[in-house]
């Protein structure tokens, strides 16, 4: 699951606007039409005409073919050939469905726009939520999936009333199909630490924040090589975020990300939240003594793997440290089988229930939307493949391949029977479920993850996946449910938008000059000035739209 829960989202911002999308976004576009969309002169007006009415009956997959195209709204994303794995070629065979690729060509604003633009748009496209989903449905480019969501109820029993509000567009219909939604905590933010230093140490106390200024004062003292706190790209500020939930009860890094602090029924500034103020305060003093990786702010993502893999941190701090840590336990135990890592409960300041401490946070809506346009010939057709692939057996088949190789039948609740291949047969493992990862477009979380767990319960704790150890016994129990704070951003055009990004400037200098302040007393006057700048460019204004969002958002995971 891991490979899911990176941040891979791509932030992809457009210069036209929905009202303007069918004229205005043809600047770029090269002549070309869309590759493999099938009846590439149609247009997708005309092709609405020839669509099945949802009303003739249930389609039952597999009783005739189906085939779509496909597109990947990424640069990065390139559609694997569909066939060509075990599990997309039972897929081909069993359910009779083949999938097109178009792929953006590394440029997916350009590829997107060069489609709307000609009206030639690919049957799926799979893409972030936000922006671009308003775009095409102000453009009426879009199928609504009400009309089948009793018809096939995979997504409706699995994803829930709540999460499906929460993706319904302005004008009330639902447009989206989310990929990797849950109704259960997900996430691997949080503290790993290095157990052998800490053994060597006489494994102390490590539970509150001056238990932790303590313990790495004692690292440094006797480890003058090894990095006391490892920050884990605190350009980005993950670890600065996890050490901010530390001092406050319910106070997520979410508020960090959205530069704003519930406060009753509004939302106020992050630079005047006493614990944002506090945190840094603390982040400081572990920087100024030294305590603290001193390349923090520069550091590659390569630099922090090479000291996971050489045993040259304590503790480090990130939003999915659990990736390294992993990878890192294994190469310290090849060279002295007592050393490793392991995962600890978040620390909290004194006085605080431990219990109330959320070092990351997850949303019931998941990664990202699969949408069906009106140019596929059969939208519901299409809808019901994708909801089989989020029921169970298009769980199983699409992440662990088809029966009988890595798993045989199913125990009493539905969860796969996995075999001995899966236990043993490391190599083809993983060669049968990394070749799907770039094909799982509507992942059911809560399936798979309760299939792996249950799994992992019924052995003995060296066969166990180190990762999933944690994951259950710590970092799943520790993540704030954040859907509220979901779609809070302004669209990057409009005043509020341009607002954001200034006070995203603001809060990312000040950030990084209050790491380096030499005492608490600059800290707070970094923080008093960054507020100020931030008011100066509209941030209230920019508070005030976002609380507005918020609440509606509170309305709508209340029905």
């Amino acid at each position: 699951m891991k490979s899911f829960r990176r941040s891979l989202i791509v932030t992809l911002v457009f210069l036209c606007t929905a009202a303007t999308a069918l004229a205005g976004c043809g600047s770029g576009n090269d002549g070309k039409t869309a590759e493999g969309t099938g009846n590439n002169n149609t247009k997708a007006e005309e092709k609405t005409d020839n669509k099945e009415s949802a009303g003739t009956g249930k389609f039952e997959l597999g009783s005739e073919p189906l085939e779509f195209s496909f597109y990947g709204h990424y640069d990065w994303y390139t559609m694997p050939s569909w066939g060509a794995d075990e599990a997309s070629k039972w897929i081909q065979d069993n359910k009779k469905v083949t999938v097109t690729a178009i792929n953006s060509g590394g440029n997916a604003a350009q590829k997107l726009n060069t489609m709307i633009a000609s009206k030639e748009l690919p049957d799926v496209i799979w893409t972030d939520r936000g922006t671009d989903v308003e775009r095409l449905r102000a453009a009426g480019m879009l199928v609504s999936y009400d009309e089948y969501l009793d018809k096939y109820p995979n997504l409706k029993k699995w994803a829930g009333d709540s999460t499906l509000n929460m993706l319904r567009s302005s004008d009330g219909k639902l447009y989206q199909f989310p990929n990797w939604y849950t109704s259960q905590p997900a996430g691997n933010a949080g503290y790993l630490m290095n157990s052998k230093i800490y053994k060597d140490l006489g494994s102390p106390k490590l539970e509150t924040t001056d238990d932790l200024y303590n313990y790495l004062k004692a690292v440094k003292a006797k480890y003058p090589n090894v990095v006391p706190f490892e920050p884990d790209l605190a350009k980005d500020g993950q670890g600065l975020d996890i050490l901010y939930s530390a001092f406050a009860e319910d106070h997520p890094p979410v508020f960090l990300r959205e530069r704003a602090v519930p406060n009753g029924d509004k939302l106020t500034s992050i630079f005047q939240d006493p614990t944002y103020r506090e945190s840094m305060q603390f982040a400081s003093k572990l920087f100024r003594e030294k305590l603290m990786a001193q390349d923090a702010l520069t550091q590659t993502k390569d630099q922090v793997l090479e000291k996971a893999y050489t045993g040259r941190f304590a503790i480090a701090a990130g939003a999915s440290p659990t990736e390294y840590g992993s990878k890192g336990d294994v190469e310290l135990k090849k060279k002295d089988p007592t050393a490793g890592y392991e995962m600890i409960w978040p620390v909290h300041k004194e006085g605080l229930d431990k219990n109330k401490i959320w070092t990351g946070s997850y949303n019931q809506l998941g990664w990202n939307v699969a949408l069906i346009t009106k140019s596929a010939k059969d939208p519901e057709k299409i809808f019901a493949f994708l909801d089989w692939l989020t029921g169970e057996e298009g769980s199983r088949v699409i992440m662990w391949g088809p029966e009988g190789i890595l798993w045989k039948g199913t125990d009493e609740e539905g969860y796969p029977i996995f075999t001995d291949t899966y236990i043993n047969d490391v190599e083809r493992r993983s060669k049968i479920m990394d070749a799907t990862v770039n094909l799982q477009w509507n992942g059911n979380t809560v399936y798979i993850d309760k299939s792996k767990m249950k799994f992992e319960k019924t052995l003995p704790p060296e066969k166990q996946n180190w990762e999933s150890r944690y994951q259950s016994s710590i970092t799943w129990k520790t993540q704030y449910n954040a859907t509220a704070f979901v779609n809070l951003n302004p669209m990057p055009d409009t005043e509020e938008g341009i607002i954001q990004q200034s006070v995203d400037e603001i809060f990312s200098e000040s950030r990084a000059k209050a790491l380096y302040a030499q005492s608490d007393e600059e800290v707070l006057a970094i923080l008093d000035k960054a507020e100020k700048d931030a008011m100066a460019v509209g941030y209230d204004k920019l508070l005030a739209f976002k609380t507005q969002k918020w609440q509606e958002n509170l309305k709508k995971i209340g029905g």
